[in-house]
């Protein structure tokens, strides 16, 4: 099919919800979304796949739905992995080529790369991500890309993701289960750099912190390099459980106290303000003030940030990011977040929307931070085919339908069809749900 080469489709597992996407790059090479759908994770816990069942049903959800909305029936998925065990390391390989005479080819740096791939790990783990960070050829230092150039030996120093073999399975057991395939395996902190972070900010030096429910994801890049990784085990679902034991009320109480009238600053927060709690089953309601909120959440934010700030000096890098820091995911809409951050880190810092990389008609409700890990997982699936030449596999029109798919025949008989149908603008966002149960009124607030 030739419509195909420049669609797209990803499966986004976080702690707090799943999401499934479908997009294609467009004719001014930027990204049009044609399906989105998302439901609450109820699997999965610090990035980690803990109930198969419930994950493998969220993904089911979300993929038909996504299917629907485009009217393309994906068969393979790019898909981001997190968690505490995610760790990296650098190392440098060489190859000696067998003549000055013949120029270096990209064979070549794939022969370095799949080198790499063969280093020893421990046992129970393997490697997600090879990244060339610079080329040496024969003694020329600090190449960027050496193809065409002529060398005998040639180097790289490469930044290497490793992560936990079990979880890579878990993941993909819970795709193949819904019937699709696990095209590659993404580290979530770089699908979201792809789609907050600047080439300027790459080059200048820049620290992406992805706040997200259960991970906080970091990575660290400098020179347009990347050159440090790390995800650490929590996120805003510390703060939560915080607010929910320091105030003694239930959790989806607690997350729309945070969502809705939350501040990361204690100090900022209005003292004449309360909120009122339903109390349980029936109890007395109670009263919170704005500022007792506030100085729940900047704690346990703090702790965040001093986590952050110890992998950007593990990285090396503190001194050269004269970009400072990008904000990005769900945690990072909280209020005054951004100078919090900048008072407790000394950096420049800014929230990171992923509008850079989308075409212009995409609906509001995509642009946002909470997504940007899902817009990435595309992007980095589209720079797939690019490098590989590959396209995107679409399933038979003529597989039998599944039980649960049922509701989608009448779109699967004609794909071509249904391309074009999905390229329309539409209503692809008119079911897009959002999970935070608003519990809350304007009369709830007292002054």
């Amino acid at each position: 099919m030739a419509t195909n080469e420049k669609i797209v489709a990803a499966v986004d597992i976080g702690t707090t919800k799943i999401v499934s996407l479908v997009g294609r790059l467009n004719d001014q090479g930027k990204l049009e979304v044609l399906g989105v759908s998302q439901t609450a994770s109820k699997g999965v816990k610090r990035g980690v796949v803990l109930n198969i069942e419930e994950t493998v049903q969220a993904i089911q959800t979300t993929s038909s739905e996504a299917m629907k909305q485009s009217g393309i029936k994906f068969k393979e998925v790019f898909v981001g992995i997190a968690g505490q065990h995610i760790k990296s390391v650098r190392n440098r390989g060489y190859i000696n080529r067998d003549s000055y005479e013949v120029e270096i080819t990209r064979d070549d740096l794939q022969n370095l790369i799949d080198d790499m791939h063969k280093i020893p790990v421990d046992v129970g783990e393997e490697i997600i991500h090879v990244l060339p960070q610079n080329y040496i050829v024969d003694s020329e230092t600090g190449v960027k890309n050496p193809v065409g150039m002529f060398g005998k030996r040639l180097e790289a120093n490469f930044h290497i993701v490793i992560g936990q073999t079990s979880s890579a399975r878990n993941i993909g057991k819970c795709i193949n289960r819904v019937g699709l395939d696990v095209k590659q395996l993404v580290l979530e902190p770089l699908a979201s750099s792809a789609a907050v972070l600047t080439d300027d900010e790459k080059e200048a030096g820049v620290a992406l912190v992805d706040i997200g429910g259960g991970t906080t994801d970091v990575a660290v890049y400098y020179d347009e390099v990347i050159r440090h990784t790390a995800v650490i085990p929590f996120g805003g679902n510390v703060i939560t459980r915080d607010i929910k034991e320091g105030c003694a009320i239930l959790q989806r109480q607690a997350e729309s106290l945070k969502v809705q009238f939350g501040s990361a600053l204690g100090d900022l927060a209005q003292e004449d303000k309360v909120v009122t709690i339903p109390g349980i089953s029936g109890r007395d309601p109670k009263e919170i003030s704005f500022k007792s909120l506030a100085y729940i959440i900047q704690s346990r934010m703090e702790e965040i940030i001093d986590a952050v700030s110890y992998e950007i000096e593990n990285s090396g890098y503190m001194d050269k990011l004269s970009a400072g820091i990008v904000l990005t995911g769900g945690g990072s809409m909280l209020k005054h977040l951004n100078q919090l951050v900048k008072f407790k880190s000394g950096m420049d810092v800014r929230i990171g929307f992923p509008s850079e990389q989308l075409a212009a008609e995409t609906a509001e409700e995509i642009n946002q931070p909470m997504y940007a890990t899902s817009i990435g997982l595309l992007l980095k699936g589209l720079e797939y085919y690019r490098e590989t030449g590959e396209e995107m596999q679409l399933a038979d029109a003529k597989e039998k339908v599944s039980a649960e798919t049922e509701e989608q025949a009448e779109f699967e008989a004609d794909d071509e069809k249904h391309i074009k149908k999905g390229l329309k603008k539409g209503k692809i966002f008119e079911n897009l749900k959002n999970t935070l149960h608003d519990i809350f009124d304007e009369s709830d607030v007292k002054m």
